[in-house]
């Protein structure tokens, strides 16, 4: 059966704006789009997926980007930028001098992170401490316990973490606004370039309009967004979604490429990624 055919394996995260964007492609209410066969994972698993090249489109973070775009093509729309919707680093004590100290993280393989080193290298002289993997769900009570003195947090944490007696020690993402102007680089769609140029452009064609469909009457996409919330409240979910969807998800657009490509060279340059190829974010 060709790709054109068949539905596309799909895995992005039961997150609010995953669900909303993929909303209408999901349920078949995109005229012209290729099905899909739709598998829920958070991004630390997807990342894995795309590694191992398990699906044909899949929601990684940016910072996976170096290890797979000779498999995968990066798609122009569907992902997650923004302003003003960074990850934070959390503290028990205002004000911590985190030289020195333990800081949990949700992977070290997310945009979370790559912000996050690049952060402690410009504001933490003699650098952070060990750094400590768990998951996301344990890190806000692993920082109010003293298990560790700091944690960075991603998503509906920058809304609920006033409920841990937690503090703001510094927003990643408005560090990588400032010394950079530009958008940060969350979330990223990508699918097999064994599928053909056809049919990417036809998916990608299909997500933006998705995208649009959820736009123009968001009532539609309510129960599929709640029904895999994991028992957030509906207002955060609202929240959730009017960060994470935005024109940037609709298109990458000229500043959406320059963020993405800024990102993976800082990175690289502080030894964090390999570097990217002159041609690797090219579309399709």
């Amino acid at each position: 059966m060709s790709p054109d055919t068949r539905s596309l394996r799909i895995a992005y995260s039961p997150c609010p704006n995953d669900t909303f964007v993929f909303d209408a492609l999901a349920h078949g209410r995109v005229p012209g789009a290729p099905g899909l066969d739709v598998t829920f994972a958070d991004i630390d698993l997807t990342n894995g997926m795309a590694e191992r090249g398990e699906s044909d489109v899949l929601k990684v973070s940016y910072a996976v980007l170096p290890y797979v775009l000779d498999e995968y093509a990066l798609l122009p729309c569907g992902g997650a930028l923004g302003r003003g919707c960074g990850p934070l680093v959390l503290t028990r004590e205002p004000g911590l001098d985190l030289k020195g100290r333990t800081v949990a993280v949700p992977s070290e393989r997310s945009t979370a992170y790559l912000l996050f080193r690049l952060w402690a290298a410009d504001t933490v002289p003699g650098g952070v401490g060990d750094i400590v993997v768990m998951p996301f769900h344990e890190i806000m009570p692993a920082v109010r316990d003293g298990r560790v003195d700091a944690g960075l947090v991603i998503h509906e944490a920058r809304f609920t973490y006033q409920n841990y007696g937690l503090h703001k020690l510094a927003d990643m993402g408005e560090h990588w606004e400032d010394t950079t102007g530009l958008p940060i680089p969350l979330g990223a769609i990508i699918a097999k370039r064994s599928l053909g140029a056809e049919t990417l452009t036809r998916l990608a064609e299909s997500v933006r309009t998705s995208v649009r469909m959820a736009w123009d009457d968001p009532e539609v996409s309510r129960p599929y967004v709640l029904e895999h919330a994991q028992e957030m409240d509906p207002a955060v979910a609202d929240q959730h979604i009017g960060l994470y969807v935005n024109e940037f998800t609709a298109g990458l657009g000229a500043d959406g490429y320059a963020a993405v490509r800024g990102l993976l060279t800082r990175a690289a340059a502080e030894g964090l990624l390999p570097p990217l190829g002159p041609d690797a974010l090219d579309f399709p």
